[in-house]
């Protein structure tokens, strides 16, 4: 197996792992839209969502890949608002 084809097949099995962390986080992010429609909070909560952003690229111990990491959990997140804001 060369190189690129080890690479590949070892994001093959990140990709799997992260697609069963996004269903757990989507079902998570339902029951919390629930809550939200239930009592009348809004979906959108800006100063959350930085607070978070900031939070958890402090996690990322790789200074170059920070902004991406910001990027991608915000992408994560617009997609959590999605679905919460369907009925």
């Amino acid at each position: 197996m060369t190189e690129l084809e080890e690479c590949r097949s070892a994001l093959d099995e990140l990709d799997e792992v992260m697609a069963g962390l996004f269903e757990q986080r989507m079902d998570y992010c339902k029951r919390i839209g629930d809550f939200k429609k239930a009592n009348n909070l809004p979906v959108f909560q800006p100063q959350r969502e930085k607070e978070i952003i900031e939070k958890k690229s402090a996690l990322i111990k790789n200074e170059n890949y920070k902004k991406y990491y910001a990027r991608f959990i915000q992408n994560v997140m617009d997609l959590s608002k999605e679905l919460q804001s369907e009925e």
